[in-house]
């Protein structure tokens, strides 16, 4: 059985500076550290990237210094997807004319198209226009408030060539089914899930081929190794790896119940806020997040630091090649307070 797209990805952060602009310096560092672990590609201006808050000119930017810092080692998958096909048309356009033949594209938010529409409005045309790129779906419903069902993925996976691949974040064991199902054996499931990844890798009726994954951001070589333990079938250190992992992948997204005058609130903190976070505790100098993202409470950071040190004590190889990159001691770091300055709301919830 033959994937295209194998192993791991990283759905790399922007950096930004202490004003939030963006840090094209800092880009080349990071992209040189995930060379360095072995990921086997890049995947900027995400939902990980802010995306969101960026403009088009500097989203056009971060995938073309990511794409340069990166190089020929590793493969860049660009994203290039919107809520308006016009604007993923233009913006697949700029990465085939800059020479990158793959694009994650994201399902249409908020405006809500049925599955029928992705598939015609959005993905048909897109694909039929860049034969030569790569179109990979980004199914992720929980963001999106719509989906390409697996059904129309299969249709398009029938029809055009190059669309033979999908990101599968619907945390969904029977639509990751239906998908391998539907759309063959020789079609890539991508787990989009850090903490999925190995129990989609090893489901016999899914057969996951790797992971686009947050988590690498912080510890590319682990899950790299994740990813090509299980692909060669050595479940023993998949599965030792994926415990190492754990405490990692837990923090994707962070919840914690807040107290308020008026009563209980539960909070989440979602990607990116929680790695970039983390990144800084780490001496990764990623800078902070865009608005309306803004900062974790206390307790989740307090959350996140008891995570960092249970994987620094228990596997401390997972973080160890952030020490030489980043010339950081993480005894240090996950030890004084004063590293973790500003990353929080000082005041609780209010």
């Amino acid at each position: 059985m033959v994937f295209r797209f194998r192993g791991g990805y990283t759905a790399v952060v922007t950096p930004f500076d202490s004003e939030k602009n963006v840090d094209w310096e800092k880009i080349k560092v990071l992209a040189e550290f995930q060379r360095e672990q072995g990921i086997r590609g890049l995947v900027p201006a995400g939902t990980t990237g802010e995306s969101p808050t960026l403009s088009w000119d500097e989203h056009y930017r971060v995938i073309d210094k990511y794409f340069e810092a990166g190089g020929s080692s590793m493969e860049t998958i660009a994203g290039t997807g919107s809520n308006s096909t016009e604007e993923s048309l233009e913006a697949t356009r700029h990465v085939a004319d800059n020479g990158i033949h793959s694009a994650l594209l994201v399902d249409p938010y908020y405006n809500g198209p049925s599955s029928l529409e992705i598939r015609r409005e959005y993905y048909e045309p897109i694909a039929r226009a860049f034969p030569e790129v790569q179109i990979i779906p980004y199914v992720i419903p929980g963001r999106t408030g719509t989906q390409l069902l697996p059904q129309d993925l299969a249709i398009l996976a029938r029809e055009y060539p190059n669309l033979q691949a999908v990101k599968e974040a619907t945390g969904s064991v029977e639509n990751a089914r239906l998908t391998r199902k539907l759309c063959g054996p020789e079609f890539s499931i991508m787990s989009g899930d850090d903490d999925k990844t190995l129990s989609f890798m090893g489901d016999d009726l899914i057969v996951c081929s790797g992971a686009i994954s947050v988590i690498s951001n912080i510890a590319p070589r682990a899950v790299e190794d994740l990813t090509e333990a299980a692909l060669a079938g050595n479940l023993e250190e998949a599965d030792r790896l994926n415990a190492a992992l754990q405490p990692l992948f837990a923090m994707v997204t962070v919840k914690t119940d807040e107290k308020t005058s008026f009563g209980p609130v539960p909070t989440k903190a979602r990607n990116p806020l929680p790695v970039k976070t983390m990144m800084n505790v780490l001496g990764m100098k990623v800078g902070p997040c865009r608005g309306p993202l803004g900062l974790v409470t206390t307790q989740a950071l307090k959350h996140m630091l008891e995570g960092l040190r249970k994987v620094w004590s228990t596997n401390p190889e997972v973080l160890e090649p952030i020490e030489k990159a980043f010339d950081v001691s993480l005894d240090k770091r996950l030890r004084d307070a004063h590293y973790w300055d500003g990353l929080a709301y000082e005041l609780g919830y209010e």
